[in-house]
């Protein structure tokens, strides 16, 4: 069962969010937290305040939490409301400026759960790319 934490309309463009998500996800969760601590980017800083309410949730549901089998499953950065506003520019003319939020969603589960079955080395996830892996295909010319 994935446990899950929201921040919802987080004063950040999905776009700019979405650098850093691409960043955790499928990582194991003290790795995740490690990463966004040594990033420079503004949303980093964002995500990990969800982040560690996901784990907070997984602790308080499970009778032995143990942070360490923990991977986070699903990173996503949904586009929130547009506050618009405008600028005046020459000749009467108004120049829309677009603020753009967004809805940070962390997924976490232990990783038996996440892969379907029991993980023997979790200190291995985070060195297979998801997107760049490939499930049994070869190689040939």
């Amino acid at each position: 069962m994935p446990y899950i934490a929201k921040h919802c309309h987080a004063r950040i463009a999905p776009r700019k969010a979405r650098l850093v998500m691409d960043l955790i996800r499928g990582k194991p969760v003290d790795h995740a937290i490690n990463l966004l601590s040594f990033n420079k980017k503004r949303a980093s800083v964002m995500i990990t305040n969800v982040v560690k309410p996901a784990v907070a949730n997984y602790n308080d549901q499970e009778t032995a939490p143990s942070r360490e089998e923990l991977i986070v499953t699903e990173a996503r950065v949904d586009a929130g409301p547009i506050m618009k506003r405008f600028q005046p520019k020459d000749r009467g003319k108004s120049y829309a400026i677009m603020k753009r939020t967004s809805h940070l969603i962390i997924s976490v589960a232990p990783a038996d759960e996440a892969f379907g079955g029991p993980v023997e080395d979790v200190e291995s996830l985070d060195k297979v790319d998801p997107k760049t892996a490939t499930a049994g295909k070869t190689d040939s010319k």
